[in-house]
């Protein structure tokens, strides 16, 4: 009897969402390679949560490397960083009191667009809002998670024939809430605004957007109950007790060979092969399968204030480089207009950092044109934890740059 108790009891303990009660985060500035090879002796005698880059290998000289420290070394790492002269700024005091006032919404609904709302949530207002605007929205499933959730897709559009399409994806990361924030505020938007809303209602009623609120909703789904700064996916990998895949280093775009990491227990790691993750092979299968209408791809990341396109995996330049680079900068011209957020934009390889299997650079290779990625808010103050309060203002610029981006679609694709 006691010990199925004992049992019961430590289940419970275990099922406790992880806390970061004193962990910092840091952002450091390189100036020389004694103060990158500091920072790798440090990661290799300690577990750093890399934020950007997201991998030890791509911190350089002169480019600004945020990470999160734990508790037990922050302050020993600190007392190293003052000892060997390197800039750096501590951007986060303590993780947990930016997790626990990250939902700072006085709403609490059991759905709302300015609060970051639960998986089962989600896929509840999915079905939903597409009940009820049965004529702009359908929902649909776009295939089934490892651990067997339904990723579902929404199709948003007035009903025609030969539309051009574009795909919207968020939750690639499951740390990224403002990522998955953002796609049920452009479904909200759609329904709310056509009609009145001159560039949207022609944009809904010249294009499909397939909108897939959450992608790795395993891992959403693991932020919310176990460890908020969960990023892959939750498969299980052959030969290690580690979990998960990056899903977003996991398509076949100069897969694996750099940025990427071949070793499971990292947060990079690229799965076995090209789309081993049903999340992936999911999504790439849906891209594959309507190739001949779909025109754009834009997927929603988080931070940094970027607005990028191919390529990652490589410095080589995209045949549609002016075009995609001249649709970029007029689209951070919509969003900054805004609130006046600034916002860099450019080839992903030489604006942020060389990044291989890509969604972008596979979307752009298997012939989208006009594929995007987006790094939200911030630019580093709340990194992966940007509070409620600023998703209105944060989804409405970002509804701006992507209006853009789809008329240009809509007039040029």
């Amino acid at each position: 009897m006691w010990s199925i108790l004992l049992l019961v009891s430590i289940a419970a303990v275990s099922a406790d969402p992880k806390e970061f009660h004193g962990d910092k985060v840091f952002r450091v500035f390189p100036q020389n390679e004694e103060h990158v090879e500091l920072i790798k002796s440090i990661a290799s005698n300690t577990q750093l949560d890399f934020w950007i880059p997201e991998t030890i290998s791509l911190v350089t000289v002169g480019q600004r490397a945020d990470f999160r420290a734990e508790y037990e070394v922050a302050y020993d790492i600190q007392a190293l960083l003052e000892k060997s002269g390197m800039p750096y700024e501590v951007m986060i005091g303590n993780v947990q009191e930016a997790v626990d006032t990250q939902r700072d919404s006085n709403i609490r609904a059991v759905h709302s667009y300015v609060k970051y709302n639960d998986l089962d949530t989600i896929n509840a207002w999915s079905a939903n809002i597409a009940a009820q605007n049965s004529g702009l929205v359908s929902r649909s499933q776009l295939g089934t998670s490892y651990e067997g959730r339904p990723i579902y897709l929404l199709k948003v559009g007035k009903s025609g024939s030969n539309k051009k399409a574009v795909v919207l994806d968020c939750g690639f990361h499951a740390r990224e809430w403002i990522s998955v924030a953002f796609c049920q505020w452009f479904v909200k938007e759609a329904v709310e605004k056509y009609g009145s809303d001159t560039q949207l209602t022609n944009l809904l009623n010249n294009l499909d957007f397939y909108v897939v609120p959450v992608l790795n909703v395993d891992g959403y789904s693991y932020t919310w109950t176990n460890n908020r700064m969960w990023r892959k996916t939750r498969s299980v990998n052959s030969g290690s007790t580690c979990i998960g895949t990056d899903p977003n280093r996991n398509f076949n775009a100069g897969w694996c060979t750099v940025g990427a990491s071949s070793r499971a227990c990292d947060d990079t790691y690229c799965g076995s092969s090209p789309e081993s993750e049903r999340e992936t092979k999911a999504l790439a299968n849906f891209i594959r399968n309507n190739i001949s209408s779909i025109k754009g791809y834009l997927t929603i990341h988080s931070y940094s204030q970027m607005l990028l396109f191919p390529y990652s995996y490589s410095y080589a330049v995209a045949k549609d480089h002016t075009e995609l680079n001249t649709v970029a900068k007029n689209a951070v011209s919509q969003l900054t207009s805004l609130y006046n957020t600034k916002y860099t934009y450019g080839a992903g390889g030489t604006t942020i950092y060389l990044a291989a299997g890509g969604s972008d650079d596979w979307a752009y290779d298997a012939g989208v044109k006009y594929s995007f990625t987006f790094e939200l808010r911030d630019t580093g103050r709340y990194g992966f934890l940007l509070p409620e309060s600023q998703i209105q203002a944060t989804s409405q610029e970002t509804l701006l740059a992507v209006k853009s981006i789809a008329t240009h679609i809509l007039n040029n694709a």
